[in-house]
């Protein structure tokens, strides 16, 4: 199934969930696609919330940047997506 079935919300919207693994803002962080190469902050990812869990996918060729799930008291985080996430400090 296309995943352009499901309604996506910004990158911002994983904010909550990020928060409480990073302590800094990772929706400002620059990351680059595995797949295209496109450099973009993660706040222009498309999120995909109606998962398990949260699916950030490159804004620019749909490639699955990163995945985030919460199974009891641990937290999954998948970023093979990503080359790099830069985060200023």
């Amino acid at each position: 199934m296309s995943s352009h079935t499901y309604e996506y919300l910004d990158g911002n919207a994983a904010a909550g969930e990020l928060s409480k693994i990073f302590t800094m803002d990772v929706t400002a962080a620059e990351g680059q696609c595995a797949n295209c190469g496109a450099k973009r902050r993660f706040a222009e990812a498309h999120l995909y919330m109606q998962a398990p869990g949260v699916v950030a996918r490159c804004a620019v060729c749909e490639h699955v940047l990163l995945r985030l799930v919460n199974a009891r008291q641990r937290v999954f985080v998948d970023l093979r997506g990503l080359t790099y996430l830069r985060l200023d400090i």
